[in-house]
Order: structure tokens, then C-alpha cells, then sequence
């Protein structure tokens, strides 16, 4: 099998284990394997780009739990760092505040993103708001030890191999590292954070789901998701709104909760 396109984290993965996967979970429009030690991800070309992901010219149709793959001659995709200054993070929320105010243009909210719109949370994460509130008001903060609390609260939360806490979380750990790296907040305080909440991961939530949100916690996420703080922080409104539509397309709700996290962490 050789796919069309790549991320850096499958692609160094399949080359240390000499192209050989194995199949770990089946979805309707993707595969979860191992490469090795790592969690990658099979899924058609037009899926948005990962570390993770290996994407192919056709829906995914593998035989068997044994997958060779020939990464060939391609260069990995790998996202380049968000560094939120000052500058960047206070344009970064005034854009964010102004698609949070148009949110109709995205679609009907799901999951975590019922908190954009002032709606209710709708079960099984109807009990979460409050943890959900806390986590967002304590980045508004700044406080890290408080954002643990309400991060570890939320593990876990919903259905799926990658449930809406989870993801929700992660996207705003995602927004703490870029501010974090920009020095718009204390870095270590919120690295110790983050390293926090993934080790309460594992007893908490799928494998899949927390080697994704150990992914996010680093700065790395879908391509859509960087390229919403990208324009954000530049001030792209257009931009931003088309990577935000592109965001809320990926999963059952998995777009909607990384961005309402997103939200949530730039405080």
C-alpha cells in the first residue's frame, strides 16, 4: 500500500518498523493501527492532514489485522509551531471573539460546541459543564493548578474511541503551548500542567485518545486546527472561518469540541 500523503509522526514510525502495521480498531472512514510502539491512522485523501495519519487515494479496505505500507519517496507533513506573543495572543482572542459571535455560518453545534451557541450540554456530557466552565475560566485566569483539576474532570467524557473531553481538553492545552511558547504565559507552569493531566490519561480514556491528546498538549493537532490559530493570530477572519468549517467537519463532534476547547484556552 502507498499512500498519497503522510505525517511525521506515522511516517518515522512505519520507517523504524520497516513499513509493517497492524490493525488496532476499525471505523466507517478509518483504521487505527500500530507502527511499533505508535498509534497511527489510515484514512482516504481527502481526510485533513496529522502526525498521525497516513492518508490513501481510496477509502481504506484492508484484509486481515497485518498491513504493509511503502511510504516511498514522500515528504511528511509536519506543522510548523504556533507562537502566540502577546501581540499574536491578544489578536488571536479578538478574532476568536468575533467567530464565536457568527457561529451559525459553521453548522449546528455538537458536543462541547453547544457552549459557543448557550445551549445546554446534551447527553452524556449534559454533568460537564461545570468542570467544562471551570477549565475555561481558569485559563482566563491563568491559573494552571486550577486548569488541572477541571482538565482531569473532563477525561474520558462521551462516546467513541476519542471522546469529547478529551477532546475538548486537548484543544486547550493546544492554546496554552502556543501562548506558552510566545511567553504570554509561564511555559513550565503550564507544561507542568499539561504533564499533569496526560498522566491521568491512561486510566481514564482509550489509548488512542490519549496518545492524541498527548499530541495536542504538544502543539500538534489536525491541520485544520493549526490553521484556525494561525489565522486567528494573524487576524484572518476569512481564513479563520474556513478552517473553522473544515474543523467542525472531522468526526461525530470531535470538531466542535476542539474548538470550543480552543476557545476555552486562549482565555
Amino acid at each position: 500500500m502507498r499512500p498519497t500523503a503522510i505525517g511525521a509522526t506515522a511516517y518515522a514510525a512505519l520507517t523504524r518498523s520497516g513499513g509493517a502495521a497492524r490493525v488496532m480498531a476499525r471505523l466507517a472512514a478509518s483504521i487505527y493501527m500500530t507502527a511499533g510502539d505508535a498509534i497511527v491512522w489510515l484514512g482516504p485523501a481527502t481526510a485533513p492532514l496529522h502526525p498521525r495519519a497516513i492518508l490513501v487515494a481510496r477509502a481504506p479496505d484492508v484484509e486481515g489485522d497485518d498491513v504493509a505500507i511503502d511510504v516511498g519517496p514522500l515528504v511528511p507533513w509536519r506543522p510548523g509551531p504556533i507562537v502566540l506573543d502577546r501581540v499574536a495572543a491578544d489578536a488571536a482572542r479578538t478574532a476568536w471573539r468575533g467567530l464565536a459571535s457568527a457561529l451559525a455560518a459553521l453548522g449546528t453545534p455538537a458536543g462541547f460546541g453547544a457552549r459557543l451557541a448557550g445551549a445546554p450540554l446534551a447527553f452524556p456530557l449534559d454533568g460537564a459543564a461545570a468542570a467544562a466552565d471551570a477549565l475555561a475560566d481558569a485559563c482566563a485566569r491563568d491559573d494552571a493548578r486550577a486548569a488541572t483539576d477541571a482538565a482531569r474532570a473532563l477525561l474520558g467524557l462521551g462516546g467513541g474511541l476519542t471522546p469529547s473531553g478529551d477532546d475538548f481538553v486537548g484543544a486547550a492545552l493546544f492554546a496554552r503551548r502556543a501562548l506558552g511558547d510566545g511567553g504570554s504565559v509561564d511555559a513550565r507552569v503550564w507544561r507542568r500542567a499539561a504533564d499533569t493531566v496526560l498522566a491521568a490519561a491512561p486510566s481514564r480514556t482509550h489509548p488512542i485518545s490519549a496518545a492524541l491528546l498527548g499530541d495536542l498538549a504538544a502543539g500538534l493537532g489536525h491541520a485544520p486546527l493549526h490553521d484556525l490559530l494561525t489565522a486567528l493570530a494573524a487576524d484572518q477572519r476569512a481564513d479563520a472561518r474556513d478552517a473553522a468549517r473544515r474543523l467542525v467537519a472531522l468526526g461525530h463532534s470531535s470538531g466542535w469540541d476542539m474548538l470550543a476547547g480552543l476557545g476555552a484556552g486562549l482565555g
